[in-house]
């Protein structure tokens, strides 16, 4: 009985055991079977994003040139428009002295001869003459803006042949008067 009793037991044990066996067998190949589908996603997921990160990268690089090329464009035209900046200024400020220097000429020839050139001597037509040229010459562009068409011929022709202005009878040309 006891022998009898004690292989019911061990068969009883056996059952539990292969049960357990079986169950255990069937979660763990499932389990491994999943991990493994798992491990080959992420061993896609790791390809598909090294190939990004590689591309990205290179688009960095690329970028990261554009953005040279773009400062270096950037700090040449700068450089240009400061240049012209000064240029300006400069050209800006001759011109004001011009300005102020003819408009000084006009007001004393003005007081002292009652505003006629003619009355001048020859050396002083041809410095104002010289004088306005050069204003002319180096300032044309921005006097277009401030002569009418007829106010600038007949600026340029008193500067480039002053001496018609000698001994004549005043005409349309000389009758300008300052205001």
């Amino acid at each position: 009985k006891q022998l009898e009793k004690e292989a019911e037991e061990d068969e009883e044990i056996y059952d539990k055991m292969a049960c357990w066996c079986q169950t255990n067998d069937k979660e763990k190949t499932k389990a491994i079977s999943d991990a493994e589908a798992r491990v080959e996603d992420l061993t896609t997921t790791v390809e598909e994003l090294t190939a990004s990160s590689s591309r990205l990268n290179t688009e960095i690089k690329n970028l990261e040139k554009e953005v040279a090329k773009n400062q270096d464009a950037l700090d040449k035209a700068t450089a240009i428009r400061e240049k012209q900046l000064a240029e300006f200024n400069a050209e800006e400020k001759d011109l004001l002295q011009s300005v102020s220097a003819l408009t000084s000429a006009i007001v004393v020839l003005s007081k002292h001869h009652g505003g006629a050139l003619v009355q001048l001597d020859r050396r002083n037509v041809l410095t104002i003459a010289a004088t306005v040229q050069h204003a002319l010459q180096r300032h044309a562009s921005l006097l277009q803006g401030v002569l009418t068409p007829s106010e600038f011929r007949a600026v340029s022709a008193f500067a480039q042949a002053p001496q018609d202005y000698f001994d004549a009878a005043p005409t349309f040309k000389q009758s300008y008067a300052p205001q």
